[in-house]
């Protein structure tokens, strides 16, 4: 089969690749004009708020401190191809597990809504900041991770763990057995 007939084929995960891409820039775009001159505001109290923020680094502020245009490049050429990889595998497969598809076009639109963020405005817009204040819990995140804040994110990685985690799933999976005589 062509390349095209795959596409064809595989349309509905580009479409899903698309919606976290069209979801992630509209909630950027909303959270810049409204939560950006307002500051934090408190969702669920002791849990979650809206806070925004960019980070100028890659996963949990990773490269931030990397002078330009190293930082830039990095942040820039493995996503690329990634994407690039992502999109032509999820075309050319025959992979037919619908959760590893769906997980792939989770990671597709994730990784490209960041990067047209890296693009776009040097940085990645995140807003979506959840912690923990409830004294038992708070006492156990910071005895085991030393923190009980999750770095602030945003929907495109928020698509990318729950791609990552349905492919991890995948492999996860116990792969059934094929019936006798076959």
């Amino acid at each position: 089969m062509s390349l095209i007939g795959h596409f064809a084929e595989r349309r509905g995960y580009f479409l899903v690749s698309a919606c976290v891409l069209v979801l992630d820039q509209v909630t950027k775009v909303a959270v810049h004009a409204w939560l950006r001159p307002r500051g934090s505001v408190s969702v669920i109290p002791g849990f979650f708020n809206l806070a925004y923020s960019r980070n100028r680094g890659g996963l949990f502020g990773y490269f931030s401190t990397l002078d330009d245009p190293w930082r830039f490049l990095l942040l820039l050429l493995f996503p690329v191809v990634a994407i690039v990889l992502i999109a032509v595998f999820l075309a050319k497969t025959d992979e037919p597990d619908r959760s590893t598809l769906f997980g792939l076009a989770l990671i597709l639109g994730g990784a490209t809504g960041n990067l047209v963020d890296r693009v776009v405005r040097g940085e990645v817009v995140d807003f979506l900041d959840v912690y923990a204040s409830w004294q038992p819990l708070e006492s156990w995140l910071l005895n085991v991770f030393g923190t009980a804040h999750w770095p602030t994110f945003n929907i495109a990685d928020s698509a990318i763990v729950v791609g990552a985690c349905l492919l991890v799933l995948d492999i996860l999976r116990p792969t059934p057995k094929p019936a006798p005589g076959k």
